[in-house]
Order: structure tokens, then sequence, then C-alpha cells
């Protein structure tokens, strides 16, 4: 029983294939709301790129497992009551996901569908608005959040080399509304999803 056990593992270990990759796109945000009792307006992140870096552990032929890293370059804003104002910042977010291949690793397309969860800290870059654009609704603060964030997604690698692979996919990035960083005045209320919708394109080297 005991050599069987090793002769298990020791073909798993061999059967497993690493992965380290790049990744490049642009993140399209699905923004909130903050309500008063005079007017509503919108609040959330700026459309911008994004760009990530993955490590991978294929372990099996249909399942593997990711750690993804995503700097998305998007800036907190708030819009409404003809005002249109932002604060510099970003974002990062640190994913661990597991991937769902429809194709066994030997074939050259590979669909996939993915699903994860990490963290993503929402990052202030730049001085708060003086003055505040619409304080006695909300305001721009210079707090970093951190939020749990969930990913869903899927995509298609390509295998272009004996140990190079290109990928696109599309991931959404959902978190909970960061009231520290965009904060509503008191007696207001604010509600939404934030959803970062992202197209990536990238290359890894399999080993």
């Amino acid at each position: 029983m005991r050599y069987a056990l090793l002769f298990f593992f020791a073909s798993a270990a061999f059967g497993q294939q690493w992965e380290l990759g790049a990744d490049i796109g642009y993140g399209i945000y699905r923004d909130g709301t903050i309500f008063s009792s005079t007017e509503t307006i919108q609040a959330g992140i700026r459309n911008r790129f994004a760009a990530g870096i993955m490590i991978g552990d294929e372990f099996s032929d249909y399942v593997s497992a990711e750690f993804n890293y995503l700097y998305h370059d998007g800036h907190p804003f708030l819009r409404g009551s003809g005002v249109n104002s932002d604060i510099q910042g970003n974002s990062d977010a640190l994913t661990y996901n597991l991937l769902f291949h429809f194709k066994k690793r030997d074939h050259r397309w590979r669909p996939f569908v993915s699903g994860g969860a990490g963290g993503k800290e929402y990052v202030i870059a730049g001085p708060a608005p003086f003055p505040q654009p619409i304080p006695q609704v909300a305001s721009l603060t210079t707090n970093d959040v951190w939020k749990v964030v969930f990913s869903a997604g899927g995509g298609i690698t390509w295998r272009a080399l004996r140990h190079m692979l290109l990928r696109a996919e599309f991931r959404d990035y959902m978190t909970t509304f960061p009231r520290q960083e965009i904060v509503p005045a008191p007696h207001n209320t604010a509600r939404g999803i934030f959803q970062q919708f992202t197209p990536l394109f990238g290359a890894s080297y399999t080993f």
C-alpha cells in the first residue's frame, strides 16, 4: 500500500504543468449610485487600461489553479448635478482562481470557464478635490480601501509553441461599494455592486 501511494503522488507531480504569464486589457466599470433627499448621482471608477501577471498550476487534464494579480488605472469619480469630478487613483486585485477546461491539455485550442476570490485594494494616488464638488451628496476622500473581490469569466488558450500559450479571456471583478473612499454625506445612501468587466489578452510560458 505504501509503495502504491508513493507511485500515485509521484505520477501526479510528474503530470503537473506550471505556467507563468502576463496580460493586458481594459477595465469597464458598472458603477454605483448615491441617493439623497433632493438628487441622485453616479459614483464609480473611470474606465481605463488594465495589466497583470499570473502563476498557474495545471494539476489535471481539465482543471487548473491560478494566482492572478491585476492592476487597473481607474480614477474614482462623482457625476451628476452638472458636475463630473474625479480623484487620481487605481486598484490592485489579487485573486485565486480555478479554471475548468473543456478539452485536455494536449489540444491546441482549449476553451475554459473560471471563478475565484481574493482581495482588491482601491488606491488613491492624488489629493482630494478642494473644494469638494457635491459635498451635500458625497465626497471623494484619500482613503485606500481593501475589499473582498469575486471573479468570474472565461476564455480560450492557443498553444502557439511547445512551451508558449496565447490567451484571450474576459473577467468580471465584483466588490461592494467602497464607501470609505467615495463617502456619502450623512443620511444619504450608496447602492450598487462595483463590477470591473475586463477583456484581456496575454501570453504565458509553460514548464
